[in-house]
């Protein structure tokens, strides 16, 4: 039997989620994985062995809101069946620099505030170093990959070319270049109601 994994990019997910249906909208994660496997299965038309979900997300420990976005991933992502997540700090940029003296400008020569900003490095890393290294462990034939980011590109041609399927989960018309060089595509922002939370 085919195994298939699914790969998130989790503040695309969220953003776009935001994006097309507002910053009230809750998904219900314990529906993800079975749907987008239910939608894979209708896709190709056979069973598919599920190997597991990966989430990767980026986080700022100086706000409080990426606090809370941890402890839920600890107390309640985590111990879903078959998940695993991968955590990135978000690191301080430099601040930018003088093209003439070649000076540091921390602070705003306007208001005087402090210059600063976080710049996320690693999470796509992460996704491209887990997609190739687990392709050739067998890990899986078909993989399912929620992003718009085109910075996957590179990575899903070279798959591509060695008989892995890569799917597109993703939100048209936002990511149509990544689509373009996926194996299939699974649209969500006519579809995601189907995994939306609900208290009853």
């Amino acid at each position: 039997m085919a195994k298939a994994r699914i790969f998130v990019d989790y503040w695309n997910f969220q953003l776009n989620i935001i994006k097309f249906y507002g910053s009230g909208f809750r998904i219900d994660w314990k529906k993800v994985s079975p749907w987008l496997m239910s939608q894979l299965e209708a896709m190709v038309k056979t069973d598919i062995e599920y190997e597991g979900t990966s989430v990767y997300a980026s986080f700022d420990k100086s706000k409080y809101s990426d606090c809370n976005l941890i402890n839920w991933i600890d107390s309640f992502l985590r111990k879903l069946p078959g998940y695993e997540v991968s955590l990135v700090e978000r690191k301080p940029k430099n601040p930018p620099i003088c093209p003439h003296c070649h000076t540091e400008i921390t602070f705003c020569p306007e208001c005087n505030k402090p210059m600063t900003a976080t710049i996320e490095k690693g999470v796509d890393t992460a996704i491209v170093t887990d997609l190739i290294s687990l392709a050739w462990e067998n890990s899986w034939e078909y993989a399912i990959l929620i992003t718009s980011d085109k910075d996957f590109i590179p990575a899903v041609d070279m798959l591509n070319r060695k008989g892995f399927h890569v799917i597109n989960a993703y939100f048209p018309p936002v990511g149509s270049e990544l689509v373009k060089h996926c194996w299939a595509n699974i649209p969500l922002n006519s579809s995601l109601t189907e995994i939306e939370y609900s208290k009853t």
